[in-house]
């Protein structure tokens, strides 16, 4: 069974109190800003791991402004780990940019070895720079990477991006809002990218044009036919629940939205 999944960034907004209005940068800023401080990051990590828990999730996307690796200390790390198996909360994921250098890569990877983060979704420069050597970091702490389609608008962009790379240690990490946003059937470019397909950030966008998530069902993106070629092309990663809205609380829309690729996870 696909293990289907929350990520934590759907929550970019909260620490604005869903009154974003610069952008995902503010709300990134504000995010580590507020649970960088190691005094604190106890109580709130387990505030926000608990009401994720509570909206029925069992696994969830750790965003790294939730543990950065620029600011994570080993009282982070352990603290992190504590706290997803108090509120038995599998780490699926690690997900966003990962540095440009090969420090700062490392450092990345460190994070996500250390809690028990077998794969990385989202971006980082050393890809393009230097596609050997991030293999070769991959391979030293025993991880993966899903390389996160933002620009790229086909299948072909994402996979030239990745074409120099260890294909059993990097792949994609479709992410299906994007691909809305670029016009371009997300369904087909799952079927398209199914040889190196590692993860799946599952997203509907209003319109094409604009980055504007959604509700499933709500938007551009043909949700439940992607769910159904992920079936067909018999995909064995996760999935995550992703909605990123800058003016409201998506908490009950990622429910709902579990619930339902859950329900077609299961048909037939």
């Amino acid at each position: 069974m696909i293990a289907v999944s929350f990520m934590t960034a759907n929550y970019v907004a909260r620490q604005l109190g869903f009154k974003m209005k610069a952008g995902w940068s503010e709300g990134d800023r504000a995010t580590n800003a507020y649970f960088a401080p190691a005094a604190t990051y106890a109580d709130r990590l387990d505030e926000l791991l608990a009401g994720i828990a509570a909206l029925g999730f069992s696994r969830i996307d750790l965003w790294t402004a939730h543990l950065h690796w620029s600011w994570a200390t080993a009282a982070h790390l352990r603290i992190a780990r504590q706290l997803a198996h108090k509120h038995h909360l599998g780490l699926q994921s690690y997900a966003g940019g990962f540095g440009e250098t090969r420090a700062e890569f490392e450092r990345a990877c460190d994070t996500a070895a250390k809690v028990g983060i077998p794969l990385l979704g989202g971006m980082s420069s050393l890809l393009d720079a230097d596609p050997r050597g991030f293999g070769a970091i991959l391979k030293e702490r025993g991880l993966k990477f899903g390389c996160e389609n933002h620009p790229e608008k086909t299948p072909a962009e994402l996979l030239k991006k990745i074409e120099g790379a260890d294909e059993e240690l990097v792949g994609a990490a479709v992410d299906t809002g994007w691909f809305g946003t670029w016009g371009y059937d997300a369904a087909e470019a799952i079927r398209a990218l199914r040889d190196r397909l590692f993860y799946v950030h599952l997203k509907d966008v209003l319109r094409a044009g604009s980055h504007d998530t959604c509700r499933f069902g709500a938007g551009c993106v043909p949700i439940k036919r992607c769910v159904e070629t992920l079936k067909a092309i018999k995909y064995l990663g996760g999935i995550s629940i992703e909605h990123e809205p800058a003016s409201y609380d998506p908490s009950e829309e990622c429910r709902a939205g579990r619930e339902m690729v859950e329900g077609w996870l299961s048909e037939g």
